[in-house]
C-alpha cells in the first residue's frame, strides 16, 4: 500500500512515465553500447563525415551568396523549415545543423547491436522528442518566419502571442476549455440530429435516430464509439456528422454514448463494458425493431471491444450481427503504433499505481501522451504560430470535440493495458470471456475495416491485421488523413481518397504492400463505398419502425443527445 501511495505521487511528477521504465530503457542502449567499439568508432566517422558536409555547405554559401545546396534534406513530413526564409543565411546554416545531428542521434540510437528492439524504438523516439525542444523554428530569434513577422508588425505579434498564452494558462489552470470551443454547443450546433434516447443504464445511453427517408434497410446500424472520447465525432456539424449522412442513405441509426466515469466507477471491467455496452445495446435495439439482424460498427477502442464481442458471440452461436465494421479499430496489437513503445511491465504498473490512487485516468493525462506522439503538429507548431506569430487557429468542430475530454476507470484500463497492448490476448485467442478465451477466427459474418494512412493511435497496417485473425470476408478501406479526420470525411470533403479491397475468407491473404497495389484507388469520401457494402448485406427497404420500445410513449423519451453526453 505504501509502495503504491510513493508511485502514485511520483507518477503527478512524472506525467504517468515511469523512471524506472526511463532508466531501463537508456541503460539498455547506453551498457551495449559501451561495450561496442565498432559502433561508437562508425559513430565517430558519422560526426566526422557530416562536419564536414557541414563545413562545404558553409563554404558554397559564403562563395555564392547564400545559394549553397543543402546537404541534407527535411523528411518529406517535417514542415517547420517550409518558409523560404530557411534558405537564405544565417537561417540555412542552423536548419541544415539542426537536421544533420538530428540524423546523427538517429544512428546513435539506432542499429546497437544487443538492444531490444522495443527499448531501441522508445529510445529513437525520446531522443527525437528531446531534441525537437532545441529546434531552432521554435526560438523567436532563430525563426525568420517570426522575425519577419516581427519586423513586420513591430512586435504586435508578439503582444498577440503573450495574451494568447495568459489566456491559455488562465483557461487551463481554472479547468476552462480552449477558446472558441463556447460556439460549439452539444445538442444545438453538433450532435444535434434530431433522436431520442431509448434505453439506459449505468454506462450506456442508447440513442436511436430519427429517420431522413420515407422507406429504410430493415437492418439497422448501431455506432459503438469509443468511451476514450465523446461519441458525438460520429454526429458533428449537420454537414459532417456521419449519423445523419447515414440516416439520409436510408439506415435506422442508433448510437450509444458512453457515461463519463468518476472515482466511484474505478471496478468497472471490461467485461462490464462488453454487457453494458454492446450486448445491452442489442437486445435494446432488437426490442425496437425486431428480429432483424444488425450492422455493428465500433470506432477506435469500441471496434475493439465489438471484436471481443462478436469473437464471443461467434462461440456462443449468437448471430445477431449482419456485419461488423471497425473505424481505425485494432484487433491484434503487436504493430500499434508509437503507443506501444513505452507499454512494458514497468510503465504498466506504474500506471496502475497512479489509476490506483484516482480511481480513473483522467482526461489530461490522456490527451497529453497523444500530444507527445505528434509534438511537432500538436505542440510546437502551434505554440509558434499561437505564441509567436500570434496567430490563434480557427476552432473547428473536431477540436472543440477533442477539447471534449473523458477519463476511463481504473481496473478497465488496467486490463486493456495488460490483456491488449502488453499480452495481445485477442489475437493470440487467450482474452477470456466468462472464463473462456474467444477465438476471433470464429468470426464468419463479413467486415469492413478502416484505415487512415497518417494514424498514429491506430496504424493501418495494425488495423489490417484483422486479416489473418477472422475467418471472413473481409473489405478493407484505407484513406487519406489521421485517425480522426480521416473517419470524419464526409462526401465533398477536398483532397479525400481511399483504396478499397475485398479479400474472401477462402482467398490468398496479402501483405499490406501487396495489398495496396492491388487495391482500387478511388477519388473523395469512403463513406459511400462503405453505405454501399451496407447496403448489399441488407433487404429491401422497409417502413421505419417506431421510435423507442413498444409500450412507451416516444415523445416522453428524451431528446438527443441525451445526458451522459453532457457529464464532465
Amino acid at each position: 500500500m505504501a509502495d503504491r501511495a510513493f508511485r502514485a505521487g511520483l507518477a503527478r511528477l512524472t506525467g504517468g512515465l515511469s523512471p524506472a521504465a526511463m532508466a531501463a530503457i537508456w541503460s539498455d542502449w547506453a551498457v551495449h553500447l559501451a561495450a561496442s567499439p565498432g559502433k561508437q568508432a562508425l559513430l565517430a566517422h558519422k560526426a566526422g563525415r557530416k562536419l564536414l558536409r557541414f563545413q562545404r555547405f558553409a563554404l558554397s554559401c559564403a562563395l555564392t551568396g547564400g545559394e549553397g545546396e543543402a546537404c541534407i534534406a527535411p523528411l518529406p513530413q517535417d514542415r517547420r523549415f517550409a518558409h523560404e526564409g530557411w534558405r537564405k543565411p544565417p537561417f540555412n546554416l542552423m536548419q541544415q545543423a539542426f537536421l544533420l545531428t538530428q540524423q546523427w542521434w538517429w544512428n546513435a540510437t539506432t542499429g546497437v547491436r544487443g538492444v531490444s528492439k522495443a527499448n531501441e524504438r522508445a529510445l529513437e523516439f525520446g531522443a527525437r522528442q528531446a531534441l525537437d525542444v532545441f529546434s531552432p523554428a521554435n526560438n523567436p530569434l532563430t525563426n525568420p518566419e517570426v522575425l519577419e513577422r516581427t519586423m513586420r508588425e513591430g512586435g504586435a505579434n508578439l503582444v498577440r502571442g503573450a495574451a494568447n498564452f495568459w489566456d491559455d494558462w488562465a483557461r487551463m489552470v481554472s479547468g476552462r476549455p480552449p477558446a472558441g470551443v463556447e460556439a460549439f454547443r452539444v445538442g444545438e450546433n453538433i450532435a444535434c440530429t434530431p433522436g431520442k434516447v431509448v434505453y439506459r443504464n449505468r454506462l450506456i445511453e442508447l440513442v436511436q435516430y430519427a429517420p431522413a427517408t420515407d422507406k429504410v434497410r430493415p437492418e439497422p446500424v448501431l455506432l459503438i464509439p469509443a468511451w476514450i472520447m465523446k461519441g458525438y465525432i460520429l454526429d458533428l456539424s449537420p454537414h459532417n456528422s456521419m449519423v445523419r449522412w447515414l440516416t439520409e442513405q436510408g439506415f435506422t441509426v442508433f448510437m450509444i454514448y458512453w457515461r463519463n466515469p468518476g472515482p466511484e466507477d474505478r471496478d468497472l471491467s471490461m467485461e462490464d463494458y462488453r454487457l453494458m455496452g454492446p450486448m445491452a445495446a442489442l437486445d435494446a435495439v432488437q426490442t425496437i425493431v425486431g428480429p432483424a439482424k444488425v450492422h455493428a460498427a465500433g470506432y477506435c477502442l469500441g471496434g475493439t471491444l465489438l471484436a471481443i464481442a462478436a469473437a464471443a458471440m461467434a462461440r456462443e452461436g449468437d448471430d445477431r450481427l449482419a456485419s461488423i465494421t471497425f473505424f481505425a479499430g485494432q484487433t491484434d496489437f503487436s504493430e500499434a503504433g508509437e503507443l506501444l513503445l513505452f507499454i512494458n511491465e514497468s510503465q504498466v504498473s506504474f500506471l496502475e499505481d497512479m489509476m490506483w490512487e484516482q480511481g480513473v485516468l483522467s482526461a489530461g493525462q490522456m490527451s497529453g501522451a497523444f500530444q507527445i506522439l505528434r509534438s511537432n503538429d500538436l505542440i510546437w507548431s502551434r505554440m509558434m504560430r499561437e505564441y509567436l506569430m500570434g496567430e490563434r487557429a480557427p476552432m473547428t468542430d473536431l477540436m472543440a470535440w477533442n477539447a471534449d475530454g473523458t477519463r476511463m476507470p481504473y481496473r478497465m484500463h488496467s486490463e486493456y493495458l495488460r490483456k491488449l497492448f502488453l499480452n495481445n490476448e485477442l489475437a493470440q485467442g487467450k482474452f477470456e470471456v466468462e472464463g473462456r478465451p474467444v477465438w476471433l477466427r470464429d468470426v464468419r459474418t463479413p467486415i469492413f475495416a478502416l484505415g487512415t494512412e497518417t494514424d498514429h493511435v491506430a496504424p493501418w497496417r495494425s488495423v489490417y491485421k484483422i486479416h489473418n485473425l477472422a475467418d471472413a470476408d473481409v473489405t478493407f478501406a484505407l484513406t487519406n488523413g489521421g485517425h480522426n479526420a480521416g473517419v470524419v470525411s464526409e462526401p465533398g470533403h477536398p483532397r479525400r481518397r481511399h483504396r478499397i479491397r475485398t479479400t474472401h475468407h477462402d482467398a490468398r491473404r496479402l501483405d499490406p504492400d501487396a495489398w495496396m497495389a492491388a487495391a482500387e484507388l478511388r477519388e473523395g469520401s469512403w463513406w459511400p463505398s462503405w453505405a454501399a457494402w451496407l447496403a448489399d448485406l441488407s433487404g429491401a427497404p422497409v417502413d421505419p419502425p417506431r421510435m423507442g420500445a413498444p409500450g412507451v410513449d416516444p415523445d416522453a423519451l428524451p431528446d438527443a443527445p441525451g445526458s451522459y453526453v453532457h457529464m464532465k
